[in-house]
């Protein structure tokens, strides 16, 4: 499946217009980021996504098995923007099986229409050929150009102690060339060290930077395209069903609100009926399922 860049509004970035949107790059930052985190069970996953949320999200403990067994969703306002944060199963050993993949589809309406960063999630330390080919697997299912919005993201970052994460990579050229791969480059967590924040901030303008070498815009394809159709759909009966409620709502806002804090009030309950019908859309669509090819 090919991938294409699409801008903000989703229409195709001609490649003229991709040299003028990386005049600020590392500068500007978009309003909405969606992150798909991918990788191995047990590599501190799920505490990076709650890490880059600044809350316990997604359920993270030490333990043999997967602990996220379903692509899980969770969003946030982070340093003044919202972040999308989908938390994928993790792998429990080298082979992407078919059940997995079943499981991993979900992660496609999740991340509609399309994620701008996959963020590979590897634990510091033992990297073996075999994690390397799963991984190559895993990242396959988002198109063929996917190397360009994926970066590497290192957990268990105090183990470096006084090395630099450089330093660190000399010593392991497999791991260091496997890291090269990606456009996005690598990035250092410490989930024991939440409070952090600079970790977080410093994620978030590397990804930013990758985004405006990419013409600001995300990963997506045919297979999102209809995906996201679909979810707009859903989306729109959802509203449609809701209206008579949504509107006793209104009613009940007209009689004990004027002026600007009325018009403020609808707004407010707008935007939560979109964003409530679009979150059941994307959990409720089994689109990705049946057209995502299994073999």
């Amino acid at each position: 499946m090919a991938v294409e860049t699409r801008g903000a509004e989703g229409a195709a970035a001609p490649p003229g217009e991709l040299t003028a949107k990386m005049f600020c790059l590392g500068q500007e930052k978009l309003k909405d980021l969606r992150i798909v985190l991918l990788g191995k069970t047990g590599v501190g996953k799920s505490a990076a996504g709650n890490t880059i949320l600044g809350r316990e999200e997604f359920e993270s403990e030490l333990s043999p098995g997967p602990v996220t067994s379903q692509c899980e969703k969770a969003r946030g306002e982070v340093d003044g923007r919202e972040v999308a944060v989908i938390d994928t199963p993790g792998l429990v050993d080298t082979i992407f099986s078919i059940s997995y993949k079943l499981k991993f589809h979900k992660c496609i309406p999740l991340s509609s229409p399309g994620p701008h960063v996959c963020l590979l999630v590897i634990q510091l330390g033992r990297f073996t050929k075999e994690d390397q080919h799963t991984v190559r697997d895993i990242l396959d299912t988002f198109g063929a150009d996917v190397d360009k919005y994926t970066m590497v993201l290192f957990t268990h970052g105090d183990r470096l102690r006084r090395k630099t994460i450089e330093e660190f990579l000399s010593s392991y050229k497999e791991l260091a060339e496997f890291t090269n791969q990606w456009s996005g480059g690598y990035h250092v967590f410490n989930n024991e060290d939440k409070q952090n924040r600079s970790q977080v901030s410093e994620l978030l303008k590397k990804i930013d930077k990758m985004v405006a070498i990419n013409g600001g815009g995300f990963c997506t394809n045919a297979m999102y395209e209809v995906v996201e159709k679909a979810i707009e759909e859903e989306k729109r009966r959802i509203l449609k069903e809701n209206e008579k409620a949504r509107r006793q709502e209104e009613e009940e806002l007209k009689k004990s609100l004027k002026g600007e804090a009325l018009k403020k009030a609808l707004e407010e309950l707008h935007k939560e009926a979109e964003r409530k019908a679009r979150e059941k859309a994307e959990r409720d669509n089994g689109t990705a399922t049946r057209i995502c090819p299994i073999l």
